[in-house]
C-alpha cells in the first residue's frame, strides 16, 4: 500500500491532522458561545475519544512508520485532550495550569519546524492556549472566547491541511519573488 498521499504527508499524519481538527473545532467552538446552548464540556466526548484515543494511536502508527515529529505531536496531543476530557478541574488556577504547560507543547510543535500548514495550526494552538490559560488565571470569559477562536482557526488549518493532501490542493504557500524583475527559472 502507497502510505505516500500527496507532497511527502503520509496517511497517518492526514488521519492525525483530521482527528486534530474535528477536536479543536469542537473544543473551540465550545469555548465562543456562538452556537447557542453549545458548550465547552460538550466537546468532552469528542476529546476523549477523536482527540485522545486515535489522536493518540495515529501518534504511535506515525512513530512505528518512522515518522517522529508526526508520532510526538500526535501522541503528546492525544495525551492532552484525552486528559481534558477525563479529568474533573476543580479551580481555575488548576485549569490555568494545565493549559499552560499544554501551550508549551503547542509552542514547541511550532518552533519544531516542519511544513507551513502543520506551523500555523500549532502556533495558532498555542495563542489559543495561552490566552485560556490567562483566562482561567485571571478570571476573564473575554479571553476564553477569543483563545476559542484562536481554537477554532488552528482545528480549520488541521482539517485544511489533511483534506489538501487528499484533494489535492495546495499545501504551501507561494514564495514571492525578491524584487521587481526577479523571475524564477527551473
Amino acid at each position: 500500500m502507497d502510505k505516500d498521499v500527496s507532497a511527502g504527508i503520509g496517511i497517518t499524519t492526514v488521519v492525525g491532522r483530521l482527528a486534530l481538527g474535528i477536536t479543536l473545532l469542537a473544543f473551540g467552538l465550545g469555548h465562543t458561545g456562538v452556537l447557542d446552548g453549545v458548550s465547552a464540556a460538550d466537546a468532552g466526548s469528542i476529546a476523549q475519544y477523536v482527540g485522545g484515543i486515535a489522536l493518540f494511536v495515529s501518534g504511535l502508527m506515525a512513530l512505528r512508520e518512522g515518522d517522529a515529529a508526526g508520532g510526538t505531536a500526535f501522541s503528546a496531543l492525544g495525551a492532552l485532550w484525552f486528559t481534558w476530557a477525563v479529568s474533573d478541574v476543580a479551580s481555575g488556577n488548576e485549569a490555568g495550569l494545565f493549559l499552560l504547560l499544554f501551550a508549551l507543547v503547542a509552542l514547541s510543535l511550532t518552533l519544531a519546524g516542519g511544513d507551513q500548514l502543520g506551523q500555523a495550526m500549532y502556533g495558532l494552538f498555542f495563542v489559543a492556549l495561552l490566552l485560556m490559560a490567562v483566562a482561567e488565571f485571571a478570571g476573564g470569559d473575554g479571553l476564553t472566547k477569543v483563545g476559542g477562536w484562536f481554537a477554532v482557526a488552528s482545528g480549520a488549518v488541521a482539517w485544511y491541511a489533511a483534506t489538501a493532501v487528499l484533494a489535492h490542493w495546495p499545501t504551501v504557500l507561494p514564495r514571492r519573488a525578491a524584487g521587481r524583475g526577479v523571475t524564477a527559472t527551473g
